[in-house]
């Protein structure tokens, strides 16, 4: 919805970190105005899920918070367990791109319960940020692999790399 700069980075940390709920309905808000076509198209919403270790640690998933407001904007089913985490991973934060991809690598899982729910559906998988998409991209993978029809991604921020105009 936005780009990640210096004032979305405040807002994002708060609300990952410190499970600060202030700007949730905005965060929501501001993906729905954004991507209106994509979350019409939606036949499940499905967060990026934590890895029960990390998710013990840090009490929520600020994914899973925006996949449910998502759900309520949209009237649009959220499939909490769709995607799992099958092993930890240290955080991305800091990586190059190959290194997020390889971190995430084999991370992620479709649970069986899920598997027959997402046959043929338009997916729309909620991250918080996006920065590569290794993270959205090795979910997407599972996903397609096991029958979605289309995996599209929702996210508050991306962050946005300055182009190089030198020709």
């Amino acid at each position: 919805a936005l780009a990640y700069n210096d004032a979305s980075r405040k807002i994002i940390l708060r609300f990952k970190h410190s499970g600060d709920r202030t700007g949730l309905n905005l965060m929501v808000s501001w993906i729905v105005q954004a991507m209106p076509e994509m979350i019409a198209k939606a036949d499940l919403i499905l967060p990026v899920p934590l890895h029960y270790s990390r998710l013990i640690q840090r009490g929520f998933n600020q994914s899973v918070w925006l996949a449910a407001g998502l759900s309520r904007a949209s009237k649009t089913k959220m499939l909490h367990h769709g995607v799992k985490r099958v092993r930890a991973t240290p955080s991305q934060a800091g990586r190059s791109a190959s290194g997020r991809r390889r971190n995430v690598q084999g991370a992620f899982a479709v649970s069986a319960r899920a598997a027959e729910r997402i046959q043929g559906k338009h997916i729309l998988l909620v991250d918080d940020v996006f920065t590569t998409g290794a993270t959205v991209n090795a979910c997407a993978r599972v996903l397609k692999r096991s029958g979605a029809a289309s995996v599209e991604v929702a996210t508050v921020l991306r962050v946005v790399r300055p182009a190089d105009p030198t020709i």
